[in-house]
């Protein structure tokens, strides 16, 4: 994934996020005859024809007044991009130093200074695969290959790179001159093209005559369901291939790990009629948003140093779990105690279904 694309997916994102994040009575702006040329003033709404009465329209929400100028387009695209109008700003504080108050606040109907949770989640999820995808590094395109000693990178890169040693031959071959050597580099650019392909096909079988074997010649067990056995016998077959799925798609189905989730977290307090699955799914994907923010900026710091993502990653999740956890559903230090520590173990299990979900559903 280059740069360009890393900069479209948090875009997109952040505008998918803000079409689905209503504005919670924002400010549309002053409807005074001082507004420049480019701002419309009604006395009826565009959309409804229902008669004004305030910087909204009543009866559809539309704003008042709308603005018909090139600055206020591009206004708005930032908006939508950068500000999720104002909230974010006070969201992304919120959800890092006291999510339990914030996310008790939301489920309590307090929800106007927040951006919701499904919204900030689609934000998160670009966000952070946009980032590990381009600074972590990907397969596919990507991909390096060694040939003769040297690295060559990409398809692209070495599709062009072939035309160019192809003309280098065609001038030696029309001098007559020896070609060998650039007969070589062509070939050793080929066999890199097809190693990158196979990466990028993830329906082709690579290694014949049906999977790993044990000392005794009989197939490798993994597991004893057979669908799981046969998504970790792929698996590790191919681990490249694997990964690559994993990169593919997990960003498409990432919306997996709430309903993953929220059981588990239910377990946690089981048969509560304090505490519903609405209660539940919002702290799930607040969390889940939070911990998305976390890889994304640690990804990033990874790239000053190299231990960033695992010395954050092994301390930080479970204090703010904890904290979450304790002020959401106002519990004792010992209730949110043990379950933060049950819920770094369901924080695994959930893990585990979500990546065997997205392999499976490559081999299918």
């Amino acid at each position: 994934m280059s740069g360009i694309d890393a900069i479209g997916d948090v875009v997109d994102g952040a505008l998918i996020a803000r079409a689905v994040e209503p504005d919670h009575g924002e400010a549309a702006g002053k409807a005074d005859a001082s507004l420049v040329d480019g701002h419309t003033h009604e006395a009826a709404c565009l959309n409804c024809d229902t008669v004004l009465i305030g910087k909204h329209c009543h009866a559809c929400g539309q704003a008042a007044h709308v603005h018909k100028t090139i600055g206020a387009f591009f206004h708005d695209l930032l908006h939508g991009v950068f500000h999720f109008e104002g909230k974010i700003w006070r969201t992304l504080p919120a959800l890092a130093f006291r999510p339990g108050r914030m996310t008790r606040e939301y489920i309590d109907g307090r929800r106007a200074s927040y951006v919701s949770p499904i919204a900030l989640f689609l934000f998160c999820v670009f966000l952070m695969f946009a980032l590990v995808s381009n600074i972590g590094g990907s397969l596919g395109d990507g991909t390096n290959v060694d040939v003769n000693g040297s690295s060559i990178k990409g398809l692209e890169a070495n599709k062009a790179a072939i035309k160019r040693l192809e003309a280098q031959r065609a001038l030696l071959v029309k001098e007559g001159k020896p070609t060998e050597a650039i007969e070589g580099e062509i070939q050793g650019r080929k066999s890199g093209i097809a190693v990158m392909e196979e990466l990028n096909n993830p329906l082709e079988e690579t290694i014949a005559g049906g999977g790993e074997k044990t000392p005794t010649g009989k197939p490798r067990v993994y597991s004893d369901i057979p669908a799981l056995n046969s998504i970790l016998k792929h698996a590790s077959e191919n681990p490249k291939l694997a990964l690559y799925k994993l990169q593919s798609n997990a960003y498409k189905f990432a919306w997996l790990l709430i309903p993953i989730s929220v059981p588990l977290l239910w377990l946690l307090f089981p048969f509560s009629r304090r505490f519903g699955l609405y209660d539940h799914t919002v702290f799930v994907t607040y969390s889940l948003a939070f911990m998305m923010l976390l890889v994304s900026l640690l990804t990033a710091m990874s790239a000053l140093w190299l231990g960033a993502l695992a010395v954050g990653m092994t301390f930080i999740p479970p204090v703010h779990i904890y904290k979450h956890v304790r002020y959401t559903y106002a519990l004792s230090r010992f209730g949110a105690s043990w379950r933060t520590a049950a819920l770094l173990i369901y924080a695994g299990i959930a893990l585990t279904f979500f990546l065997m979900a997205i392999i499976a559903m490559g081999i299918e």
